[in-house]
């Protein structure tokens, strides 16, 4: 007997912060902290673009390590972009051999051009492995 599927909308998490690329890294920081998240999405500016993605190490590499002002960067300086999205129905097998594949560690989860959560190794692990 199989065991059961294991998707990737039973493990992400829904704890991120929806903003602007034109706000600050501090802007960014302070609603991080607020909504004890960790990781910033990034706005679409129109129907045509991309979603991107500021992670904590992108600020800790980008800005801190630069010493550079956190009130005057934009997130759009250091945010990746276009970013993979992960569908909710994946099973966490396949989101954890497409991280692998592409190096990545984090990915937002996006559901009818909607971002719902994002999604980690360690989502996978720990709430996967149950």
């Amino acid at each position: 007997m199989s065991k059961p599927r294991t998707t990737v909308r039973q493990v992400m998490t829904e704890r991120f912060v929806l903003m602007e690329g034109i706000r600050t890294v501090a802007e960014g920081v302070a609603q991080l902290r607020a909504a004890s998240a960790e990781a910033l999405v990034i706005d679409k500016r129109d129907p045509g673009d991309e979603f991107g993605l500021v992670l904590l190490s992108d600020i800790g590499k980008q800005v801190v390590a630069r010493d550079r002002a956190a009130g005057r960067v934009n997130l759009y300086e250091v945010m990746s972009k276009p970013v993979l999205s992960i569908s909710p129905e994946m099973d966490i097998r396949y989101c954890a051999r497409l991280f692998e594949r592409f190096g990545i560690n984090q990915a937002p989860v996006e559901q009818g051009g909607t971002i719902i959560g994002l999604v980690s190794y360690r989502d996978l692990v720990l709430r996967g492995l149950e």
